[in-house]
């Protein structure tokens, strides 16, 4: 499997733990106190750690660190977009447009020839 795929696959799957982590308790946990969510998160980040460092030592062997930065950026707004639409209920803004195309600048930027 080509190393992109490896780690656009394990980066995915981190930003899912991560975006559970981060923001799932504002949903689930919004009544208990903010330490019971920062440990329940905590535990979930736990996953997307042992996810992302090996995405990123992958990764490493062949992209340089500010390419993963930004394939991972990339990745992330992927993954929130339908989590904050269909997990939090929140509305679809054009915005999410313009922040995708500004994102993709960058990754046009960050892997063109040097």
């Amino acid at each position: 499997m080509p190393i992109i795929v490896q780690v656009s696959l394990l980066l995915l799957l981190s930003n899912l733990f991560m975006t559970f982590a981060w923001y799932g308790h504002l949903r689930t946990l919004i009544n208990s106190p903010w330490y019971v969510a920062a440990l329940v998160s905590w535990n979930i980040a736990l996953f997307e750690y042992l996810l992302q460092v090996p995405a990123n030592r992958i990764g490493f062997s062949v992209y340089s660190v500010a390419q993963l930065k930004i394939l991972q950026e990339v990745i992330s707004l992927g993954v929130f977009v339908p989590f904050a639409v269909l997990y939090l209920h929140q509305p679809v803004k054009l915005d999410y447009v313009w922040a995708g195309l500004c994102l993709l600048g960058a990754v046009y930027f960050i892997f063109r020839s040097p």
